[in-house]
């Protein structure tokens, strides 16, 4: 049998709208611009840009976006066998002076504040089959070489294994576990304000994230 040729991927993106404290969300603005963007820039060979999607920064809220667009991105990839689909979520930290790759997502919600739909969880499982709040789950994505193709870059970037208990937890962690189901691939990225890093700086390093995703894939 011949050779099927390498692998393309297509990576798929997420933000999230404004919340308490952050009337702005920087990743609102990346999300909404992306496409754009890199059409003037360009991608790597083999890589596109699926869907860019701005969420609602609510638990329960956002989930049935967040399932539409994982279901989407599966549907393509059963069309197209030599296909790799990613899920890329961004979310922003305004405590945050660098960008910060999330390795693990934990199965607790403990809301510091209420979301947009006013609820405020304490010590909640977010999938209940997933035997307690301790359960964590870890992106299948080699995290170290996407942090060395960053700095290699000059991005001021960590590695964190702590995603907080937020709606950016919840989100990571649904799509991980879709994802370990499904074959896939999820990442989430915490970004800070634009008052930290500004906007076209942030936008570069979107656009860098997506070349070291495709590199590590």
């Amino acid at each position: 049998m011949g050779s099927q040729g390498p692998k393309e991927i297509t990576i798929h993106v997420t933000g999230f709208k404004k919340f308490q404290g952050v009337p702005i969300n920087p990743t609102e603005a990346i999300v909404s611009n992306l496409k754009s963007y890199v059409e003037k820039k360009g991608l790597p060979d083999g890589v596109t840009l699926g869907s860019c999607t701005v969420l609602e920064v609510s638990g329960e809220g956002a989930l049935p976006q967040l399932y539409q667009t994982l279901e989407s991105g599966v549907s393509e990839s059963d069309t197209n066998s030599n296909a790799n689909v990613v899920w890329l979520h961004l979310g922003a930290n305004s405590g945050a002076t660098r960008f910060a790759i999330e390795r693990l997502g934990a199965n607790e919600a403990t809301f510091r504040c209420p979301d947009e739909l006013g609820w405020q969880p304490q010590q909640f499982p977010i999938v209940l089959e997933d035997v307690g709040i301790s359960r964590k789950r870890e992106t299948s994505l080699p995290v170290d070489a996407i942090y060395k193709f960053l700095k290699g870059k000059s991005y001021d970037v960590m590695i964190s294994d702590n995603a907080g208990r937020f709606v950016c937890n919840y989100v990571y962690y649904h799509s991980l576990r879709f994802a370990e189901q499904k074959g896939n691939k999820s990442l989430f990225v915490h970004v800070p304000l634009f008052s930290s890093i500004d906007e076209e700086t942030q936008m570069r390093f979107t656009a860098s994230l997506l070349e070291a995703i495709a590199s590590a894939c």
